[in-house]
This record gives structure tokens, C-alpha cells and sequence, in this order.
């Protein structure tokens, strides 16, 4: 049964011979970006990469799946990933008998098993038809990914060529919306490292080691669904004290350590396999810090020193009046507001906490989903907001 009556099937089987009109328009940028990758990634990398789709298999897959976003199976909408590559690309497949024809009803069927983060429904041509042979959890790099994040919202994606660290988002799918991540968005002028990471697009990025323990930090904590704020202050410095109302309720004497210790021992030892569970339980630790009101506070080595700290103008500060706001897709025009005008308390104590504190920046999470990166901006003289809910889906 599906919920709008427009988009209901004509059969129980199958969607009517309707293409999803954003899938057509979306496939040529997306095969580009892929052909763009490969190539630059294999003058450097050694190991085999994941077979390029074309324009014709992308919009087929999005195609399907967005219509099988759409079905309920026992009243839930399906979630899938699938990802494009052979049984033999995959590490250490699940294999069906027989294949599988990709239908949105095989989709629906098939949803419930693999709905679990981390597993792929394995799709490959079978002659000239799309078929699914199976499942895995490892995926080569670059290996193009669909996700269904919401019935109608899908996103793009593939796998850093290190295996470490989330997913590079490529485009975000929602009805008749297309948001493609624009590749030069991390160059810009102030641009925070972080924002390069969650790209993650620069030919260097794709097989760096770095475990990019921001962006993680960043998906955990959309991840709760409750909101928070992260502020990352200059080790060493007292001066963000100044801006939080004291006594902090919850402050850490001395600074927890573990996730500076762990990427520590990461960056001397750079393998995945070894370090990834370790990195990823301290990850979601801290970032469940930013559940509890006020603001958790670490410094740009990962050390914790507070949480559920409120923040305050600092007594010589100014109140901040205006903000530079921008989001890294193409087509975007950055847009100078007032801070009331970009959310609620949480976005408005940011922004004023880096205005105050020019060497921090702030990480906010929303509880409806949409995640902001606050830094000062040197050249254009103001803070500067990043909306990047886009790149942590």
C-alpha cells in the first residue's frame, strides 16, 4: 500500500512504465564523476578498483529503486543499499542459487534482510539485464552505492579507496530535488579541513590514511537523532573558557584521551583492520556526549574537556549580526543572514561562540537532520556556516 495515491502501482507487481525523471537527469554527471575518478585514482593506486557504471546502469538503478522506496513490506518502507560490482569484486559474498531480476517488488521483498548498515545487495549485468547475484559487507574503491535513505530520498555514493571512514556522498535524490556535492566546495577560501574530508573528492583524500575522526564524529552524532553541538578549541589555550558559563556542570579533569590516544597509535600503525573497532566504539562514545544539552567541548587533538556546557558571549564580546551561509552542492549561492534566520538556540550559540572564538569551530547537529559547520572566515570577515547534512547521509 502506498501512502500517496499518485504513485501507486497499476499492478501488485510493478510500477507503471513511469521513468523517475530525476534519474535521467542525474546519470551523465554521475558516470562523469566516476570516469573522473577512476582515472585519477588509478596513476596512484594499486589495487583493483570497482567497474565504472554507466549512464544507462545509473539511471536504471535509481530508477527501480526509487520506486521500490515508495512500497511498504508489513507496513515499513524498505531500506536497501546496492551496490554495482560482480560476486567476484566482493569480499567474501553471500551468493543466491539464482539471480535475482532488479524489480521494485524483488527490492520490497528482499529489504528486510539486508537492512542492516553495512550490507550491500550485489548487482551486475546478466547479458543485457540488471540482475541482484547476492550480498557483501566489503566493497571494493569507488564501487558506486545507492542508498535508500526515506521512502523517495536516495543517495549516491562509493567507498574511499582506503576502506576507512564514511562513505563519499556524490548526490542526494529527494522527489523531484537533486543535490550533487559540488567537488570544490573544500577549496575555498576558510574552508575548515573537516569539510574537505566529508568531500573527501581531492584525488589525495580518496587513498589518504587519515581516519578522519571529524566526519565520524559528525555522522554519530546525526546518528542519535537528538542534536548537539561539538566545539573544537586550539589545545594548549584557555581562551574558549571565556565563553562558556561557568561552573561547567559536567567538565573532564584531566582531558579524556582515549580517541587521541587511539588515532594516535592510528597514524603510527595506519591499518584499518586493526584500529577501525577500537576508533569507531570511542567515536560514538563521545559523540553520545553531544545528546545532553549544552555543548560538548574537545580540543583539535580529540581530547575531551567538557559536556553539557552552556555557552555565552564572552564579557567583551559583541553580539554577532550577521553570518555567511553556504552548502557545498552545485548551484548553491552562499547568502549573508542574520544568525536567527539559519535555526534555533543551538545554531544562534555557535555562531556566536565562533565569533567570539575565531580559532574554534563548532559542529551542530539538528534533530530533524540537518548538520551545520560554523568557522570564522578571515577573508570574508564574518562567520561562515556550512550546511552539510548533504555529505553525512
Amino acid at each position: 500500500m502506498i501512502d500517496n495515491p499518485d504513485l501507486s502501482f497499476e499492478t501488485a507487481d510493478e510500477a507503471p512504465q513511469t521513468t523517475y525523471k530525476a534519474a535521467r537527469s542525474v546519470a551523465n554527471l554521475v558516470a562523469e564523476h566516476f570516469e573522473k575518478h577512476h582515472i585519477s585514482v588509478s596513476k596512484h593506486y594499486e589495487h583493483e578498483l570497482a567497474p565504472k557504471p554507466d549512464a544507462n546502469t545509473i539511471e536504471t538503478i535509481i530508477d527501480t529503486t526509487f520506486w521500490a522506496s515508495l512500497r511498504r513490506e508489513e507496513g515499513r518502507s524498505p531500506k536497501v543499499s546496492i551496490a554495482f560490482l560482480p560476486p567476484e569484486a566482493a569480499g567474501q559474498p553471500l551468493i543466491f542459487g539464482q539471480k535475482l531480476s532488479l524489480t521494485a517488488n524483488v527490492l520490497t521483498k528482499l529489504a528486510p534482510a539486508v537492512e542492516r548498515s553495512g550490507i550491500h545487495l550485489g548487482v551486475w549485468m546478466d547479458g543485457d539485464e540488471l540482475r541482484i547475484w547476492g550480498t557483501t559487507r566489503v566493497i571494493p574503491g569507488l564501487c558506486f552505492v545507492l542508498e535508500v535513505v526515506e521512502p523517495g530520498m536516495l543517495v549516491i555514493k562509493h567507498r574511499r579507496v582506503d576502506g576507512f571512514g564514511k562513505f563519499v556522498n556524490v548526490a542526494v535524490l529527494k522527489g523531484d530535488q537533486v543535490k550533487i556535492v559540488n567537488e570544490v566546495s573544500g577549496r575555498v577560501r576558510d574552508c575548515p579541513s573537516v569539510i574537505n574530508s566529508m568531500i573527501g573528492f581531492g584525488a589525495t583524500s580518496l587513498w589518504a590514511d587519515s581516519p578522519n575522526l571529524l566526519v565520524q564524529l559528525a555522522v554519530s552524532m546525526r546518528t542519535h537523532e537528538r542534536g548537539g553541538i561539538l566545539l573544537v578549541v586550539p589545545k594548549g589555550k584557555e581562551t574558549w573558557r571565556k565563553s562558556i558559563i561557568h561552573p561547567i556542570t559536567y567538565q573532564v579533569q584531566p582531558a579524556f584521551s582515549e580517541l587521541a590516544e587511539l588515532n594516535k597509535r592510528y597514524l603510527e600503525e595506519p591499518n584499518p583492520i586493526t584500529w577501525q573497532n577500537q576508533l569507531n566504539s570511542a567515536i560514538n562514545n563521545l559523540a553520545g556526549l553531544t545528546a545532553v544539552d549544552g555543548a560538548t567541548i574537545i580540543n583539535d587533538s580529540y581530547e575531551l574537556l567538557a559536556f553539557g556546557a552552556k555557552i555565552g558571549r564572552a564579557a567583551e564580546g559583541s553580539p554577532v549580526e550577521e553570518m555567511l551561509i553556504t552548502e557545498p552542492v552545485i548551484g548553491n549561492v552562499a547568502m549573508v543572514v542574520h544568525p536567527v534566520q539559519n535555526g534555533g538556540t543551538r545554531h544562534l550559540s555557535a555562531a556566536q561562540f565562533v565569533f567570539d572564538q575565531r580559532d574554534s569551530i563548532a559542529l551542530v547537529a539538528s534533530q530533524d537532520g540537518r548538520f551545520t559547520i560554523f568557522s570564522w572566515s578571515g577573508c570574508e570577515n564574518k562567520v561562515q556556516a556550512f550546511r552539510v547534512d548533504t555529505l553525512l547521509m
